[in-house]
C-alpha cells in the first residue's frame, strides 16, 4: 500500500462509550457494530471509491470473533463474543476484518496473505491500529469444549463435541508438543 492516510479510525468515530455499551440491548449493540463497520468501509472507500460494500451476518460460530467472506461477499461476527467484548469488537474487531476485505479488493482477488505487509499496511496506515493477528478473548461459551484429552506429556486438551465424535469415529488427533496421540479422558463442565 503506497497510499498513506492520517485518519484513524478511532478519531473518525469517536471512541465508543464503554457503559453505553455495556447498557445496549443485543439489536442495539449489532446494530452500533453495522455503523462501526460503515464508517470503517467509508475510510477504505477513500483509499480505494470502487471498494464495493460489505454485507455484515452476525452467523459466525466458535472461536473466530470475525471473518471478511469474500465468496460470500461481506463480514461475518460472532454474535456470542460480540456481547462479552462489545469495546474490543468496536475498535479492533471491525477494522481488523474491513482491512481483509480492503486488501482482498486492493489486491483484485489475488492471494496476498492474510495478515501479509498489504493488510498490516492497512492496519497501520489507515486504521491506526497495531496489525494484531488473533484476539484473546474467553471462548468457552462461544466454543464449548467439555471434552478432555490427554497426551504423554499430560498436556490438557479440550475437543468439541463435533471433534470429540470424529476422534470416537476413529480420526486420530496428536499434542503439538510431544507428537503423542491424544486420548479421551473424561466430559467435564466447564463454565
Amino acid at each position: 500500500m503506497t497510499h498513506s492516510h492520517s485518519s484513524s479510525l478511532a478519531p473518525a468515530l469517536g471512541v465508543s462509550d464503554i457503559a453505553a455499551l455495556e447498557a445496549m440491548s443485543d439489536a442495539g449493540l449489532e446494530a452500533h457494530l453495522v455503523q462501526r463497520a460503515e464508517a470503517a468501509w467509508r475510510l477504505a472507500q477513500s483509499l480505494h471509491p470502487a471498494l464495493p460494500h460489505p454485507a455484515i451476518w452476525f452467523d459466525l460460530r466458535g472461536r473466530s470473533a470475525g471473518q471478511a467472506h469474500l465468496q460470500r461477499g461481506g463480514l461475518r461476527f460472532n454474535r456470542t463474543l460480540l456481547r462479552e467484548n462489545r469495546q474490543a469488537f468496536m475498535d479492533e474487531i471491525v477494522p481488523h476484518e474491513m482491512a481483509h476485505w480492503l486488501v482482498f479488493h486492493l489486491e483484485n482477488g489475488t492471494r496476498a496473505r492474510p495478515h501479509g505487509r498489504e493488510w498490516q499496511a492497512v492496519m497501520r496506515q489507515l486504521y491506526g491500529l497495531a496489525p494484531v493477528v488473533t484476539h484473546r478473548f474467553d471462548v468457552s461459551r462461544a466454543s464449548p469444549m467439555p471434552y478432555r484429552y490427554r497426551c504423554r506429556c499430560e498436556t490438557p486438551h479440550y475437543f468439541t463435541a463435533r471433534r470429540h465424535a470424529q476422534a470416537r469415529r476413529g480420526s486420530h488427533y496428536r499434542c503439538r508438543r510431544c507428537r503423542g496421540r491424544l486420548i479421551f479422558e473424561r466430559l467435564e463442565a466447564r463454565a
